[in-house]
């Protein structure tokens, strides 16, 4: 039981503290600092990298949370700290080093901050590190009186009044710990059985055939990793539900709070159990608004404010439990100066049963606080934030299933139009609101147990350990929250600690499209290349549109019909091959050239091929190209095709690198004399050239219109999409390269640039560098 009158000083304490550079930990080693100058801390801390113990000491205490002390001990004061109060002990829950023997408080705050992490990790975390903790502190031969933070929620999915007491469940935790653990080798194994793989490898196929057989592993196996860890996010989830807790986190938490009794309580260890509620911002200390990054209500709270929540299904009735992380620390630092008697003791540090906070009301203060103080939006604008009905759960979902269905419909129906700047802004806004949609669906399935729950935390206890506190210092290190004027807090203190941290992040460059923006001035370099896509790049054509041209100028019009009408019956075939591989679809096509002399493909292209070319070639591309020419870049034109249709724009780069067709008696067969240069094979005949020229890929330029020309694109450092299909224009988006729009100019305009005196372009063939 709480003594009538509470201790509030830990003395000359040796204090071993766990999490103590996460958010509560950091809070508690503040106030150890500067409200307990006699203690001294051990903290346990996780190597990272090359630097020692007392660096990261001084890193840490740099952060906002110990400015006031800071300012109060000075310089010197830090370094003495450092020097004589604080010590590192570097290592992790999982292998906890060995421990001193002195230690006469531990406080016990480390565990997973996500709700919803693998089973394996949440296990590995939560019970695996308490377990490894209470073991090594039984191995110091410390006696050490123990505060283990846990959370209010360990209970589990039940209604009504929930008392601070050992939790009633008889489960196996250590059956389940080890069942857990061997999850992630389960699936795994699951995971590579042939079925399977070849599930990853059709579906990456199926996105990424046309970029090559290496990307379509890469992206088998990424998509292998990705299902890896859904299935074990969903087996926490779902073993969690099925054993009546809320997620897995609160679950382990649950289980590692039976560690804790049993491992330390059971064998004479002193044990208080901390069960905080929803931990959000300072009231008071270090300072109003003190936060260390989002907290659990904050993601719900912002996306209201960004105008991403039209609705909710939360229970207006429902009370929302958040309680100061100083209110917190305060309760652990009581709970550790006054260890139990005997058997131990619990604490909800929470608000519901005192002074509680309906579902209903939260939602009425963040109404009115974004409507006074309303997010900005791109530009001058503001978010206007909607008004919530709470229709329920089921209504809010099925509204969310409606909403996914008519997305995808429009998206799939836009990624089979033509890929214009006009269905290249439809798809980034349906982007956005498919981001927005997932927003509100992650949202709804991470906070239903939260919004949605009956529980009232019972806070007997933790009201008597406040009230055995000395009177005079109640005000700065009690934690009554009764005295919470909840509308005063959430309006003058949390709402504007959290939204100016966003508008801090929100300062940064808007994630706007680049499509239109003016380029900027190229460095005058000579190590430097620009990599030039012909088709749908440079000019607006294609294989088979080139096709026609050639029978049209060399045969005549009359041979343009029979010519479509042969493509259309095959054109089936022809879009397999395109789908499946961009290479076999050149090849495919390219053997309609069959039977046809070289001389005379030549003569034609000399003639009304190459009007009709610089008809459809884009104006920008060879003003691009002599702009890259002129500050010392080498100007390269690439393309899968047959070298001697790129002839009437050739003369507007420094080289081409094409195909070329087998010849036999002076007419061509029909089949390329090497692979066409196209995906994988133009990214490594880019890197061999580059190292052969000694040119920098990081400082290089590169244009093309396809998905396809994603896996060259990405090794240069200045990537532009040029009028990208739908795919390339995605992720271009996503990756923020510039996209431009180039029309074809007039036949006039274009053949004034191309004799501007421009040398004739050398070509190299074949996708292996050889001339």
């Amino acid at each position: 039981m709480t003594p009538k009158r509470a201790k509030t000083d830990l003395g000359d304490a040796h204090v071993f503290l766990t999490g103590g550079t996460g958010f509560v930990g950091q809070a508690v080693l503040e106030r150890l600092l500067s409200t307990h100058p006699g203690t001294r801390v051990t903290l346990l801390v996780r190597t990272k990298g090359s630097a020692a113990g007392e660096d990261r000491v001084r890193t840490l205490l740099r952060k906002p949370v110990f400015r006031s002390w800071r300012e109060a001990v000075g310089d010197e004061g830090v370094e003495a700290a450092v020097r004589e109060r604080i010590r590192v002990v570097e290592g992790g829950l999982g292998s906890v080093p060995p421990l001193p023997d002195d230690i006469d408080v531990v406080i016990h705050s480390a565990s997973t901050v996500s709700f919803d992490p693998p089973i394996d990790q949440a296990f590995d975390t939560n019970v695996g590190g308490a377990i490894g903790l209470y073991e090594a502190l039984r191995a110091s031969g410390s006696t050490p009186h123990v505060v283990h933070v846990s959370t209010c929620y360990v209970g589990g999915l039940r209604k009504g009044v929930v008392p601070e007491a050992r939790l009633g469940h008889e489960i196996d935790w250590r059956a389940e710990y080890a069942a857990a653990k061997s999850a992630r080798e389960r699936v795994e194994l699951h995971s590579r059985q042939p079925a399977q793989l070849r599930e990853f490898m059709d579906r990456a196929r199926a996105v990424h055939g046309k970029e090559g057989p290496q990307a379509v592993a890469r992206a088998s196996e990424q998509a292998r990793i990705d299902w890896v860890t859904r299935t074990l996010v969903d087996a926490g989830r779902t073993r969690a539900e099925s054993l009546g807790w809320t997620d897995v986190y609160t679950l382990t938490k649950a289980f590692a709070e039976r560690a804790a009794e049993e491992l330390w309580a059971g064998t004479g260890g002193s044990l208080s159990v901390v069960r905080p509620a929803i931990i959000e911002s300072a009231l008071q200390h270090p300072f109003p608004g003190w936060i260390d990054g989002f907290k659990v209500a904050d993601p719900l709270i912002l996306a209201y404010g960004r105008g991403l929540l039209p609705e909710f299904p939360g229970l207006p009735d429902s009370v929302l439990d958040i309680i100061p992380v100083d209110h917190v620390v305060n309760a652990i630092l009581a709970a550790a100066a006054n260890p139990p008697k005997s058997e131990p003791e619990y604490f909800h540090i929470a608000s519901g049963a005192s002074n509680p906070l309906p579902f209903h009301r939260m939602f009425e203060n963040v109404n009115e606080y974004f409507t006074a103080n309303p997010m900005p939006t791109p530009g001058d604008g503001h978010v206007r934030v909607p008004t919530w009905r709470f229709p329920g759960g089921r209504k809010v979902e099925r509204a969310l299933r409606r909403s996914r269905a008519r997305l995808e419909r429009r998206e799939r129906w836009l990624t089979r139009l033509p890929s214009t700047t006009k269905t290249r802004a439809q798809l980034a806004e349906l982007g956005t609101k498919r981001s927005d949609l997932e927003t509100l669906e992650n949202f709804s399935e991470l906070y239903r147990a939260y919004v949605q729950t009956e529980i009232i935390f019972d806070d007997t206890n933790a009201r008597a350990l406040h009230a055995a506190l000395p009177a005079k210092v109640r005000a700065d290190r009690g934690f009554d929250v009764t005295a919470i004027d909840w509308e005063d807090y959430l309006q003058k203190v949390h709402f504007p600690a959290i939204t100016t941290l966003t508008r801090a992040f929100s300062r940064r460059p808007e994630a706007t499209s680049t499509e239109g923006r003016p380029a900027k001035q190229l460095p005058e370099r000579t190590d430097v290349v620009a990599v030039f896509d012909l088709e749908g790049t440079v000019v607006d054509t294609n294989l088979v549109e080139q096709y026609l041209w050639v029978r049209s100028s060399g045969f005549g019009w009359a041979a343009w019909p029979a010519s479509v009408a042969s493509i259309l019956a095959q054109l089936p075939g022809y879009l397999r091959a395109e789908r499946r591989d961009r290479g076999e679809f050149i090849r495919t096509f390219l053997r309609r050239y069959e039977g046809m002399t070289a001389d005379r493909l030549s003569r034609i292209v000399g003639g009304g091929y190459a009007d009709t070319m610089l008809g459809h070639t884009a104006t920008a591309a060879l003003e691009r190209a002599a702009a890259h020419r002129a500050a010392g870049h080498r100007t390269v034109l690439v393309t899968g095709s047959i070298g001697t249709l790129t002839e009437p724009v050739a003369a507007a780069f420094d080289e081409v690198v094409a195909s070329e067709m087998h010849v036999k008696d002076g007419q061509l067969t029909g089949y390329l004399s090497r692979p066409p240069l196209v995906d994988e094979a133009r990214a490594n005949w880019l890197r061999q050239y580059a190292d052969r020229g000694g040119y920098d890929l990081g400082a290089s330029y590169g244009y093309g219109d396809s998905h396809a020309d994603l896996v060259w694109l990405e090794l240069l450092g200045h990537p532009h999409a040029v009028n990208p299909d739908s795919r390339l224009a995605r992720e271009a988006g996503r990756r923020r390269w510039r996209i431009d729009t180039w029309k074809s100019g007039s036949r006039s305009a274009n053949r004034a640039l191309m004799t501007r005196g421009t040398a004739p372009a050398t070509r190299e063939e074949g996708a292996d560098g050889t001339r």
